[in-house]
């Protein structure tokens, strides 16, 4: 059986991949949703053709929800056609005013879960299979006030970037995709909203056009996908200003 497994799945962007999956890959007989939130999950489920989800209610930074995956993986055996890292956080505050706590947790689910799910996933992926991680435009360049996220993020382009040409001989692909701030739960949940004159000011993706161009751009193998023509000029503008330059006007 081919089956995708996407993680953060219970709302916004995830949400949003998996109810434009079927038009991009119409081969996945069944998706594997993994979130916290079991009765959202079950909502997105039930929208979905029957028997064409099941709900794995896992909270990924817990380190037991990787062997919960790799045990059923192994018990089912099944190819793993797409798997979406999507799950992550972003919270604002400088470094020394914000729980440990809150930062750490960026950490471990930006950072440890997508390269936990990754490492049990790919041995149960086959010639065709995709990778698709949501990394972020904050990867571009460091983002005060938000230091943590973005140097989390960087390192999720990074790594989808080396498992691409990693996984090239096996014929699997991997690509990240970099949007800007949508009108999701993210921001009140980080805080965000009302607190950032930068946020305020930036032009905003529609997360159903970024599911979309994001589904697409792992369909066709590419391995950065950026959306909007602005965020595709700033990542070209971070790319050659020195970085304690561009720093000066990242600031959140």
């Amino acid at each position: 059986m081919k089956i995708a497994i996407v993680t953060g799945a219970s709302s916004g962007l995830g949400r949003e991949i998996v109810r434009q999956m079927e038009a991009v890959f119409p081969e996945i007989e069944q998706y594997w949703l993994i979130a916290r939130r079991q009765n959202q999950l079950k909502e997105l489920a039930a929208s979905l053709p029957e028997g064409r989800a099941e709900c794995l209610p896992l909270d990924l930074c817990d380190p037991m929800s990787f062997i919960t995956l790799q045990e059923k993986l192994a018990a089912e055996h099944p190819e793993v056609a797409l798997l979406v890292n999507n799950a992550g956080c972003g919270y604002l505050g400088s470094i020394g005013e914000v729980e440990t706590s809150t930062q750490t947790r960026m950490i471990d689910l930006n950072l440890r879960a997508l390269t936990a799910v990754t490492n049990i996933t790919v041995p149960f992926m086959a010639p065709g299979s995709r990778i698709l991680n949501v990394s972020s435009i904050a990867a571009f360049c460091p983002t005060p006030r938000m230091t943590v996220y973005s140097a989390s993020k960087s390192y999720v382009s990074a790594f989808t970037i080396g498992l691409a040409e990693e996984l090239k001989p096996k014929g699997i692909t991997a690509t990240a995709v970099c949007p800007a701030p949508m009108q999701t739960e993210f921001l009140d949940a980080g805080r965000i909203a009302g607190n950032s004159r930068m946020f305020e000011t930036l032009p905003y993706c529609d997360q159903v056009q970024v599911a979309g161009g994001a589904l697409r751009a792992a369909r066709a193998g590419r391995t950065i996908y950026t959306p909007k023509l602005f965020y595709k000029f700033y990542r070209l503008v971070a790319k050659v200003t020195p970085v304690k330059l561009m720093v000066k006007f990242t600031k959140t």
